[in-house]
């Protein structure tokens, strides 16, 4: 099983350029696509999920170009776009074996998997229910259920998170771990708790292009000696905040803890060196787009 992304460019009437040159090749496991919006994850995932062409480059899974014969993939493809829609009027189980039909799924197939997602997604109380009248996060969990009914070997999610609550959250990474059997996931997000725990490796994304493909382990271990903290009085913030990418502020009394990225201690104040967390790697990698870091640049 092998998914390949072979220098894909998509550039869109008016000349917007969504992705240059990205490549990236997959095995089975679990992998975070990581980036700001905008970044053009969602042109990616809409290429792969074959509903939208590459200006440039190609996709092969297992070898067939998904431009030229799309088939293959789609049989085995399950996809959560960023924007879900659901017909209203339809209850919870009417709507996903109207799509297990559509993926062609039969019918003691089709109920079984319903029944074993419902109770997977804590869905079962409200599974007769008409989907127009539920919340946002209930509409995302029928939208990871739909994406889970051909048990794909390829499982695309464009921020399956947004509208979930913490406890939602936390049962959808759990999922996405405990999935059985060998299989693709890619998920797009530009939270960096969600692919913290649940994805074998993280891509970077920005301004479309691929800026690194590691472990979480490795894009930490490269943002040691660049991230500092300090307590400073709040009316040094504006001042750091000009020179410097702040990684977050807690209130301490009258003083602020303050992290930041740099490449030496900033000047001015007790800064010592952090231990970074993912979520630093990603700020550093995100300011070296905009600013490349040399010894004395600020980040």
């Amino acid at each position: 099983m092998n998914l390949a992304i072979q220098q894909v460019g998509k550039q869109y009437r008016g000349g917007k350029v969504a992705l240059s040159n990205f490549s990236l090749t997959l095995q089975p496991g679990v992998h975070g696509l990581l980036g700001p919006n905008g970044a053009g994850k969602s042109s990616l995932m809409n290429i792969l999920a074959t509903l939208t062409r590459p200006t440039s480059g190609r996709v092969l899974w297992n070898g067939i170009d998904i431009a030229r014969d799309p088939t293959p993939l789609r049989h085995v493809l399950g996809y959560l776009p960023q924007d879900f829609g659901v017909y209203p009027n339809l209850t919870a189980i009417e709507f996903l074996e109207y799509l297990a039909a559509v993926k062609g799924l039969d019918r003691a197939t089709s109920r079984r998997r319903i029944d074993e997602l419902l109770s997977i997604l804590n869905l079962h109380s409200a599974a007769k229910r008409a989907i127009g009248g539920f919340s946002g996060g209930m509409r995302q969990r029928v939208g990871i259920a739909q994406a889970l009914l051909n048990d794909p070997q390829l499982l695309i999610v464009d921020e399956p998170t947004a509208g979930l609550d913490p406890e939602e959250r936390v049962r959808f990474r759990n999922l996405l771990t405990e999935l059985p059997g060998e299989r693709i996931v890619i998920l797009s997000t530009h939270i960096v708790s969600d692919v913290e725990a649940t994805a074998s490796h993280i891509a970077l994304i920005a301004n479309g292009l691929l800026l690194e493909y590691q472990t979480p382990e490795a894009l930490v271990a490269a943002a040691s000696g660049h991230v500092w903290s300090a307590l400073v009085p709040p009316e040094a913030l504006p001042h750091l905040r000009q020179r410097h990418t702040l990684c977050g502020t807690i209130r301490r009394g009258n003083l602020v803890e303050v992290r930041l990225l740099a490449p030496a201690a900033p000047a001015g104040f007790a800064f010592l060196p952090a231990e970074p967390a993912l979520e630093d790697a990603y700020l550093l990698a995100m300011a070296r787009t905009r600013t490349p870091l040399a010894p004395g640049a600020a980040a």
